[in-house]
């Protein structure tokens, strides 16, 4: 088992003005108050327009800079595209690559993904690959075939000497934004093979350090539970990351006792 303090991943989603990004990040760190010392290690991914204010705002507080999304060149004549440079230059240490709404809705394949997540390294971020399955496939059966295609193919261009800073969320789609979480058996489960695909890619030590994040309608109610799971070493949160009440008694159940 990963012995090291969960990573909570607040992913903000296409939500917040300028404005609202710093009120966020200021309403969250006085709920939490003398407790934010004490709070896991916390990445903030607010939209790309409020990087740059979210990065001011959280200098002093013990918060992380995360982007939701990038490009794998580095520049060119890519319109609406942003680089890895770019972000690395506001400051950001991770980025989302292979979230199943940019796979839905913008055709996103687990080749490109992978290429992301190699860009974000080559830049000096940790990429936070999704990967999970529909319903229809969970209840075909096809879970675990579908989940060893996408790491397959979003990891070939990771060497072992590299992944210690992979971070890997398993979100089933299903799950997300639905208030229906994965019962802690189907997080363990799913959990559990993630880690053996890594273990069989990389080896113990290489394989046994990357952290499996949970992502999909985690609430204060599941977070408990769900890392309890030897396997879950963290949440990627969605939409209870926008509620800075939801978030920080999220943030107090993963904390330091």
């Amino acid at each position: 088992m990963l012995q090291r303090p969960p990573l909570i991943v607040g992913n903000w989603k296409m939500h917040k003005t300028i404005p609202e990004a710093k009120e966020l990040v200021q309403q969250l760190t006085r709920v939490l108050g003398d407790d934010l010392a004490r709070i896991p290690v916390t990445v903030l991914a607010p939209s790309f327009t409020a990087l740059c204010a979210v990065a001011q705002e959280i200098k002093g507080h013990p918060y992380l800079l995360g982007a939701q999304d990038l490009y794998w060149e580095d520049q060119g004549a890519f319109t609406g595209e942003v680089s890895g440079p770019m972000l690395r230059d506001l400051g950001c240490r991770y980025v989302i690559v292979g979230h199943s709404e940019r796979r839905r809705y913008f055709a996103e394949t687990d080749g490109m993904v992978g290429k992301k997540a190699a860009a974000a390294l080559r830049h000096e971020m940790r990429p936070i690959v999704c990967i999970g399955e529909t319903w229809d496939q969970r209840l075909s059966g096809r879970t675990e075939h579908v989940l060893a295609l996408q790491l397959t193919e979003a990891l070939a261009g990771i060497g072992k000497d590299q992944a210690q800073d992979v971070v890997l969320a398993y979100e089933p789609v299903w799950a997300i934004g639905s208030g229906r979480a994965a019962t802690p058996e189907q997080a363990d489960e799913a959990h559990r093979y993630v880690r053996t695909h890594l273990l069989g890619l990389w080896g113990q030590d290489a394989g046994g350090q990357v952290p499996i994040l949970y992502g999909g309608s985690v609430m204060p109610e599941n977070i408990g539970e769900l890392l309890a799971i030897p396997d879950v070493n963290g949440a990627l949160v969605g939409g209870a990351c926008l509620d800075p009440v939801l978030f920080a008694k999220i943030l107090r159940i993963g904390g330091v006792p």
